[in-house]
């Protein structure tokens, strides 16, 4: 499928998305088939997400998403997740004029923190850490990544911020996976994500269907 801006998709021939200018047509979630597929192999994630991100179009359609269910909460503080959480969290600060403060992997803060062990979804053992200013109990958090995959980054987030007082407004992250995690996380919090239900079965998968006709060939 095809996209040009101003004309209808072209179906059997390879995706080349003009990044430089939104699609004639924007469906709820038109921007996930930007996203570029794994082709380095099985130690990176199965996808990069962060080719939306170049779109102009596509970075605000993504941040509206994830923000309407929380149009009518009260949200003090947006607290990104390293690294890639960093983009969205900031973008949705942004447009919240709200605060934005870093959960970031250990050893990268040279102020007083909280530290919070935790299992990535490579199951990898790691640490992250938090300023020890920026919550106050009571304060209402939005956690903010690009993906949740195994939820034990997202689990360990929303621990820390709890560990200080703070409430977790809800969990907003491009994608929200049907893993045991996912599961608990959507379960226990208000939450938002950018994928349509008709299209969690190919994300739970690992195997989008835009992957088959995807072209790189497309300058930005």
């Amino acid at each position: 499928m095809q996209f040009c801006a101003g004309s209808a998709p072209v179906a059997s021939k390879p995706l080349i998305m003009d990044l430089r200018c939104p699609p004639g047509s924007r469906e709820q979630g038109w921007y996930l088939m930007l996203m570029a597929p794994n082709v380095k192999g099985p130690e990176y994630a199965w996808l990069d997400p962060s080719r939306l991100y170049c779109h102009h179009q596509a970075l605000q359609d993504c941040v509206e998403d994830l923000l309407q269910p929380f149009q009518d909460d009260v949200i003090n503080l947006v607290a990104g997740i390293d690294a890639m959480g960093f983009i969205l969290g900031a973008a949705i600060a942004n447009t919240l004029q709200k605060g934005f403060v870093a959960i970031r992997k250990a050893g990268h803060l040279c102020v007083e923190t909280f530290i919070q062990p935790y299992r990535d979804y490579s199951t990898r053992d790691k640490v992250m850490e938090m300023r020890t200013d920026a919550i106050v109990p009571g304060l209402r958090v939005l956690l903010v990544d690009q993906w949740v995959e195994t939820g034990g980054t997202m689990q360990a987030a929303i621990r820390l911020v709890e560990q200080q007082g703070g409430v977790v407004a809800g969990v907003a992250a491009i994608c929200i996976e049907d893993s045991e995690g996912g599961r608990w996380v959507k379960d226990h919090y208000k939450w938002a994500h950018c994928v349509p239900p008709h299209l969690m079965p190919q994300f739970n998968a690992h195997r989008l269907d835009s992957f088959q006709t995807f072209c790189t060939k497309q300058g930005l």
